[in-house]
């Protein structure tokens, strides 16, 4: 580890790992930042649960960005680098770190570098096949997940939202939906059409008792008056996609999907970003299919005079 040491643990009471972790809004947000720790103390020579953050130097966080910057992409690395702080603080919070130690430790540069983003968008038919797939099912798991599909696609929710919501957060009667986004941050969506409908026959089969909106179906096709977990969502889009034989995709991707459908529809791009719940625009600039669309254009504006002697995609 080029020399570094860490002095003995000095957090006696409680653990700024575990405070700022429960901060977080999310459980999903909660595994992937507890992931995220476990690398940064791996890299120093401790697990996460024993990790004496409170005595991180300069040197130490350096090199800990040094071995992030070798090992991850620039956002990886700059979400990792983002937790790290968020640990520091809450030792500064605790009393464990001086103040000059704290700003010492946190004065880390953010990663430059871009990648393009992971996943696919779904092409209008995929979304077709899908929702054919669950009308397909007679149970009432049919109609649910047509319902959570529409929303997934047409609001851009994430899954943990959309696990989150509450019956009492849905106006049944224009569509709108209050959303407990990242950074405990509110937001309305709209359910309209095809949508809407779908949502509306749910509703019918799950009645109007108070919790969650969605809920699962036992293999008697009865409904638990419970809430739906987030991997509950990504193994029901998996059996969908199955039955539909819709190419491997992931939940994210249904949200990708809306972003990037509605950019190309001409909506707005600040409007669009408000309706996913982005901090930054720029977050949601980097799901605009257009600027490759125009590079494509462009590629094709040059040709080489080749022939080729065969059909080699036979």
């Amino acid at each position: 580890m080029l020399g570094l040491t860490i002095i003995k643990n000095r957090e006696p009471g409680m653990k700024p790992a575990n405070i700022f972790l429960a901060s977080l809004t999310t459980q999903g947000g909660r595994r992937v930042t507890k992931q995220a720790l476990g690398a940064i103390a791996n890299i120093v020579g401790f697990e996460a649960e024993t990790m004496p953050w409170a005595s991180l130097k300069y040197a130490h966080t350096q090199y800990i960005r040094s071995e992030l910057i070798a090992k991850y992409a620039p956002n990886t690395c700059n979400r990792f680098l983002s937790a790290l702080r968020g640990v520091l603080r809450e030792c500064w919070r605790l009393g464990y770190m001086s103040a000059e130690d704290y700003q010492h430790a946190c004065d880390l540069r953010s990663v430059r570098g871009e990648t393009l983003p992971a996943g696919r968008g779904l092409a209008e038919g995929e979304i077709l096949a899908l929702v054919q797939a669950c009308q397909r099912d007679a149970s009432p798991a049919g109609v649910r997940d047509a319902a959570i599909i529409g929303i997934l696609y047409t609001c851009g929710l994430r899954r943990a939202e959309l696990v989150s919501l509450e019956l009492a957060d849905l106006d049944i009667q224009t569509g709108a939906v209050k959303v407990l986004g990242k950074r405990h941050k509110e937001r309305m969506v709209y359910i309209v059409g095809g949508a809407l409908d779908a949502l509306h026959d749910w509703l019918v089969l799950r009645g109007r008792e108070a919790g969650a909106l969605f809920q699962p179906v036992n293999k008697g096709s009865n409904i638990v008056p419970r809430g739906m977990t987030a991997h509950a969502i990504y193994s029901m889009l998996s059996k969908r996609g199955a039955e539909a034989q819709v190419a491997s995709f992931s939940p994210h991707d249904l949200r990708r999907s809306f972003i990037s459908d509605l950019l190309d529809a001409g909506a707005d791009i600040s409007t669009v970003a408000k309706m996913a719940g982005h901090y930054d625009v720029r977050t949601t600039m980097r799901y605009d299919r257009r600027p490759e669309e125009v590079k494509q254009k462009a590629a094709a504006l040059l040709h080489l005079p080749y022939q080729s002697k065969g059909d080699w995609l036979a």
